[in-house]
């Protein structure tokens, strides 16, 4: 299969601008902390509402300005700290070490082939996880992309044309979210690679654990994106975990972003190869797919 360019790029579904020390989609930010950078990642509203407890300051005025005046009080260990408490996705650049391997990988048991297409479960929403299950789909999978009604993937409706190309070729099926423990373990139990997005503590309230997982179907490959790695409760977008990898520019003494939210195509690739190694290995197991470390990897490649 040769794999379509454009699932990389989302600059006909998302407004963008060249990169520099602000991402290209405007939301993320590189500043000057009092021992180093950090990238302060702030999408959503309630991002912005809780930077004034980041910085324990009275809240008021625009929030950028206060982020850029106010953080080279900071150290980034402090504002890291905070903002994981906060549930913000900020991030020391470099702060994360270029691992051996792209994907951390352990190993269950053996995969089995039957000769019929691959059967993927895809419990991922945005961008790494739906492309990692594209490149399946691609390939003559049988792609089942699921999520809950209370928390649906935004891409439909934020890059619809995105979406199309990312998950056009899978059938989708939502549910509430009191019904998804159950019919994702059954679903997953006849299934060939499941992948998700989630943190750990979220797919533990569904029940979907390693030890029942693979106790129910020990031949599945689980494929585990997340933007720190699965023993981490923080929270990453592409470009954070990019700064946080190291992978940037780095211009008169100042980092800047290179791409678009790059570490989030650079995941899912990764872990779809990471996937179809093990397959053809004759291996089952989990994939521990982190956006992060995935960046670091890249970036120590120079």
């Amino acid at each position: 299969m040769l794999l379509d360019a454009s699932i990389l790029d989302r600059s006909d579904s998302v407004p963008l601008s060249p990169p520099g020390r602000q991402s290209a989609n405007g939301a993320c930010r590189l500043i000057s902390a009092r021992d180093g950078w950090i990238a302060a990642n702030l999408p959503r509203t309630d991002d912005l509402e809780a930077i004034p407890a980041l910085l324990e300051e009275a809240p008021g005025g625009d929030i950028w300005a206060m982020l850029e005046l106010r953080t080279p009080r900071h150290s980034c260990a402090s504002l890291v700290g905070r903002a994981k408490l906060l549930g913000l996705a900020i991030a020391r650049v470099a702060e994360t070490a270029a691992p051996e391997l792209p994907c951390s990988i352990l190993r269950v048991g053996e995969s089995q082939r039957t000769g019929k297409p691959l059967r993927v479960i895809d419990f991922s929403t945005l961008w790494a996880g739906p492309l990692c299950g594209s490149i399946f789909a691609g390939m003559g999978a049988e792609v089942l992309k699921l999520d809950t009604t209370e928390r649906p993937d935004p891409t439909p409706h934020t890059a619809p044309v995105l979406d199309r190309r990312l998950n056009g070729r899978k059938t989708r099926q939502s549910m509430p979210i009191a019904e998804a423990g159950r019919t994702l373990n059954d679903l997953i139990a006849r299934s060939d690679i499941l992948i998700t997005s989630a943190r750990t503590r979220a797919l533990d309230a569904l029940r979907i654990d390693q030890a029942r997982v693979f106790a129910r179907n020990p031949s599945l490959i689980w494929i585990a994106i997340t933007g720190h790695g699965r023993k981490s409760s923080r929270i990453a977008f592409g470009d954070d975990a990019a700064a946080a990898g190291g992978l940037l520019d780095w211009r008169e003494g100042a980092p800047h972003f290179i791409g678009d939210a790059i570490a989030d195509p650079l995941t899912g690739m990764a872990a779809a190869a990471s996937a179809l190694a093990m397959r053809e290995r004759g291996e089952s197991g989990m994939i521990d797919a982190s956006l992060s470390h995935v960046a670091a990897y890249v970036a120590a490649q120079g």
